[in-house]
């Protein structure tokens, strides 16, 4: 199954870029910024993208680097920050851009041996309420959100833009999910794999789930 990711496919920066050693340049933050349209998809008002969460995949090409081992650092002028570290998942939770590195001296840098390369694009994760127990609108609007978002970052190009259909629920073992009265159950990935209908999206029913999911990542089928 293919993850948003897809979006790189449109995106300038969104190809294997290089990962250097000891503190070299890895890419300009407003060109990073401008290139991935990140400014974009936070210029979608907060109350049209609130169920959705984007981050930025950062994939090394050698499987022998760990995302502990991507260490990402903003240089502008003697002004120094560590961007937050990448998850499991090689995710960066980049946020909304910093007006102050936007001038375009700005650089990010890295401290990973010369040679090395990484793919970058996107990845977007439905936000789960706290709890057990959420309104089935709440989560599952998100994949409306999602694509809505992405055209708005693809701009001219928003009808070739791909597009996410599911809410992947990934658990840590065998889970259910209730929605009302039907019950789901994991497959053998641990996943539940659930795409919105219309008519649920109107009546709204209560999500139930025997555990809290890792995450619920939004995919395409």
């Amino acid at each position: 199954m293919k993850t948003l990711a897809k979006l790189a496919l449109l995106l300038p920066l969104a190809f294997a870029l290089p990962l250097h050693a000891a503190e070299r340049d890895w890419a300009n933050y407003k060109s990073m910024v401008e290139g991935l349209r990140i400014d974009r998809f936070y210029a979608v008002p907060a109350a049209e993208r609130d169920k959705i969460k984007l981050f930025i995949s950062v994939k090394p090409v050698n499987p022998a680097i760990k995302p502990q081992d991507v260490v990402l650092i903003v240089v502008n002028g003697a002004e120094r920050q560590t961007l937050p570290p990448l998850t499991p998942e090689y995710r960066l939770d980049f946020g909304a851009p910093n007006p102050r590195w936007m001038h375009g001296t700005t650089r990010i840098v890295t401290t990973l041996p010369d040679g090395e390369k990484s793919a970058i694009g996107y990845e977007g994760l439905a936000v789960l309420p706290p709890g057990l127990q959420w309104q089935y609108a709440t989560v599952m609007g998100s994949v409306a959100q999602m694509n809505n978002a992405i055209k708005s970052m693809a701009g001219a190009m928003r009808w070739f833009a791909p597009s996410v259909d599911v809410v992947v629920f990934k658990f840590a073992g065998p889970a259910t999910l209730k929605v009302g009265a039907t019950e789901y159950k994991t497959n053998a990935k641990h996943m539940i794999i659930l795409k919105p209908e219309a008519t649920k999206l109107k009546e709204n029913p209560l999500m139930t789930a025997s555990e809290r999911p890792i995450e619920a990542e939004l995919r395409d089928e």
